[in-house]
């Protein structure tokens, strides 16, 4: 039994030194090989600072994941100050159109959105054949309010589009009624509440990094963290032939001095996806006081990947969202280690 323990305690003490060689904080480590699949030869690439990125296990069909890792010689605050300033931190080709919400949201933080007939035709909207994601009281509503022949119905279509919107985001942050709850622009209503629950258990990872946060995304605003900071932006993105209008919800919470989490939240989009959860894991470098680990990991639902071809259609997305990923995650790096 003596022999026994030693031999245990060697090999706990082994494997907290081969933690530790890896610069990566134990639990933080823990939680990437249990949870995000990483495996000792990536981890090792990324202590190299390469970049390394591969799929997740999906929990239910439709559901696409990624996660990415990389290494930045620069301090985590600098990565943090760029996710507060959100339109500099996601400025690229594809970011059309961005802008913050203010605290209760107004009508006038979607000032600089433009919905012209690419972003919304709502003459060619009804219910279950519609080109954004919207209810069917909503598609209803603007049958009912706007006059399809008037030389005007687009401008007071996009008009009425804003407020809607705004009136979605409102009930989200206030705990109150009138969330869309339901989109019944196609064959298949889409529930994005449920659909953000599936998402939300197929990761674990959360919980492990931040006890409650889990709840604190489910629930929000009634199971808020003391700790976390929110924010809420909407954009238009170019994606495919057609842009798409979102609105994410961001927290960040640093549940230690060394680690800040932070998870973007899908709210609202008018195209192509149910349901979205992103994961960032901003840790300092256990050997580099001047440099952290950045890990990346999103899960998402869509519609499109459910059906016939859904394999193939899933592998696709698979491919470009991991190509999508390991090119932002060099360019982030890029950026932070050439800034001041």
């Amino acid at each position: 039994m003596s022999l026994a323990r030693a031999v245990a305690a060697a090999l706990t003490c082994a494997s907290l030194l081969a933690a530790t060689d890896s610069g990566i904080d134990v639990a933080i480590r823990g939680v990437l090989t249990r949870y995000l699949r990483f495996t000792t030869t990536e981890l090792a690439d990324l202590q190299a600072g390469r970049v390394v990125r591969h799929s997740l296990d999906a929990g239910a069909l439709g559901e696409v994941g990624v996660v990415g890792a990389v290494k930045i010689n620069a301090p985590k605050a600098a990565f943090l100050a760029r996710v507060r300033d959100i339109a500099r931190f996601k400025s690229g080709p594809d970011v059309l159109q961005i802008g913050m919400f203010s605290r209760p949201p107004a009508l006038d933080d979607l000032a600089k959105l433009t919905v012209d007939v690419n972003d919304f035709d709502v003459r060619a909207c009804r219910v279950t054949d519609c080109g954004v994601r919207l209810p069917a009281a909503v598609i209803q509503r603007f049958q009912r309010e706007i006059d399809l022949n008037a030389p005007d119905a687009q401008l007071r279509a996009a008009a009425l589009f804003k407020q809607v919107l705004l009136d979605d985001i409102s009930a989200y942050v206030s705990g109150g009624a009138g969330r869309f709850e339901q989109y019944d622009d196609g064959s298949r209503p889409v529930r994005p509440l449920d659909e953000f629950d599936g998402v939300l258990k197929s990761s674990p990872s959360l919980a492990a990094l931040v006890p409650g946060l889990p709840d604190h995304l489910k629930n929000y605003p009634s199971a808020r963290l003391p700790a976390a900071d929110d924010f809420l932006y909407w954009s238009k993105e170019k994606f495919s032939m057609s842009p798409f209008i979102t609105v994410t919800h961001v927290t960040i919470v640093c549940p230690s001095v060394a680690t800040c989490v932070m998870t973007t939240k899908d709210v609202y989009s008018s195209r192509y996806i149910d349901a979205s959860l992103a994961i960032a894991i901003a840790t300092d470098a256990v050997e580099a006081p001047t440099a952290f680990y950045v890990v990346y990991a999103n899960l998402s639902r869509a519609n499109a990947l459910k059906g016939r071809f859904s394999s193939l259609r899933r592998a696709i997305v698979e491919r470009r969202a991991r190509g999508s990923l390991e090119d932002n995650l060099g360019t982030l790096k890029a950026q932070l280690e050439k800034s001041p």
